[in-house]
């Protein structure tokens, strides 16, 4: 009866596998043409150019912007309060809440809606590329992968205006 119950599931998740692999090929299919290099480099693109997206328009842009400029101030202050360390501290303490605490408030809405499908299109990466072995820079897939998202992420963020 165990034994059963095991290959209703291995049956089961091989379907899914097809139907999931069927449908990104659908999309995707066409990057697979080329080298892996350029398929990676061609999914990293999009997947980018739809993450910056989202995070483009599901944050306060101005907000993100008051606070990096604050940011600089702050540093700047830092700088100049070297010597005291009472005056350091609640700078520092200031600069953490508007470095990290307040931008993370802004970036969980695109982080959250982009999170599920993002998994599933790496599950296809991984199916797709993972017996491809060294693909850039003795990497696998996923290396590569980053190395091409932290790239294209830079270029997208200037070109959108993104803060």
């Amino acid at each position: 009866d165990g034994e059963e119950s095991c290959n209703e599931k291995n049956d089961w998740r091989k379907l899914r596998e097809m139907v999931f692999e069927k449908f990104f090929n659908s999309i995707f299919g066409w990057v697979l043409k080329f080298d892996p290099v350029y398929g990676i480099a061609v999914v990293a693109f999009i997947i980018t150019l739809l993450s910056t997206l989202a995070y483009k328009y599901l944050t306060d842009q101005e907000a993100l912007k008051k606070l990096k400029e604050d940011n600089k101030k702050l540093q700047e202050d830092m700088k100049n309060a070297k010597g005291d360390v009472k005056k350091m501290t609640e700078l520092q303490k200031e600069a953490f809440q508007k470095g990290f605490i307040e931008p993370m408030k802004h970036q969980m809405k695109p982080i959250i809606v982009t999170f599920i499908p993002f998994v599933v299109v790496f599950t296809w990466l991984r199916n797709t590329y993972q017996n491809q072995g060294e693909i850039l820079f003795s990497l696998g897939w996923f290396g590569t992968y980053i190395i091409f998202s932290i790239l294209f992420s830079i270029l997208l963020r200037k070109a959108l205006k993104v803060y």
